[in-house]
């Protein structure tokens, strides 16, 4: 099945499962897509970036208006616009993705555009050295730690998974390794 049918599949409420056809766990690591959650790692590139230049901010305050320029971009639209070579796959097994994986990654990510926002707002009023090392220590202190999160999502480290979780949709994870 190629991505055309699994797409049209996906208009007629057919979704592929994780685990199978186009989605089957070895098609899945060959495109850098964790097979159980069904996320890629590069989604995360998108915040690494403002995150390394709001860092760099004391050193080189020219890099202001890039981190101003930054703006969100969700999964699809992330991944519509890279150059990642499985990106309509990376998609297709996002929208498969067990509801309470996606819904914590989307949480996470919620956070991170604010104190980046929040970041951009500090930078509005005036980029001044002041301005720069708060900005950084929002990098360091707020936005590292939630892109790490995002990675635990992503490799399937979802805190309080048992509020979220569809037995049905973890019997079918589990059927993968079996």
């Amino acid at each position: 099945m190629g991505i055309m049918d699994a797409q049209r599949q996906e208009l007629t409420g057919e979704i592929p499962l994780l685990g199978q056809g186009i989605l089957r766990p070895g098609a899945l690591r060959a495109a850098n897509i964790n097979p159980v959650t069904g996320l890629a790692t590069d989604y995360l590139n998108h915040f690494n970036e403002v995150m390394m230049l709001m860092e760099m901010l004391p050193d080189m305050p020219d890099c202001a208006e890039d981190v101003l320029d930054w703006a969100p971009a969700d999964y699809a639209e992330h991944f519509s616009n890279s150059g990642f070579k499985d990106k309509e796959l990376a998609v297709l097994a996002y929208q498969a993705a067990p509801h309470h994986v996606r819904a914590h990654l989307v949480t996470v990510v919620l956070q991170i555009e604010a104190e980046v926002a929040r970041a951009q707002d500090l930078l509005r009023a005036g980029v001044d050295a002041a301005a720069c090392r708060a900005v950084a220590r929002l990098a360091t202190d707020c936005i590292k730690p939630l892109i790490i999160a995002a990675s635990g999502a992503i490799h399937g480290q979802v805190e309080n998974e048992d509020d979220y979780r569809d037995d049905s949709v973890q019997d079918e994870v589990d059927a993968l390794f079996d």
